[in-house]
């Protein structure tokens, strides 16, 4: 049986969830460049060093959501981290399906990588 493929429906419960969202030295360079910053700007507003110190995090508002996130609406929406992209597919977490308003569709419905 194959694994079910849940499509997004946008409703950026998974980007008010706490936790780290890793970014990569790759995915620093494209936020930063698609915000119009240099590298070393982004990183001090935007990062911090993940909690097991392998790496970067984005940093979170007070209420834990993403900074990036506008309403509903995510500002870096076409560079965000593949951690954001691959939701819940690809990862998630604990008591994810309370909160995520994806909705599973059929295998072969589902888009080809």
């Amino acid at each position: 049986m194959s694994k079910p493929f849940y499509q997004c429906q946008r409703c950026a419960n998974c980007c008010k969830w706490p936790g780290e969202v890793v970014v990569t030295e790759e995915e620093v360079v494209s936020i930063a460049s698609n915000l119009g910053l240099p590298v070393i700007e982004f990183t001090a507003l935007y990062t911090k060093v993940r909690a097991n110190r392998q790496g970067l995090t984005l940093v979170e508002k007070a209420n834990h959501e993403c900074v990036f996130l506008e309403g509903t609406d995510c500002t870096i929406n076409t560079v965000k981290p593949a951690q954001c992209r691959g939701f819940p597919n690809t990862w998630n977490f604990p008591g994810w399906r309370q909160v995520c308003e994806a909705i599973p569709i059929e295998p072969d419905a589902a888009p080809h990588a």
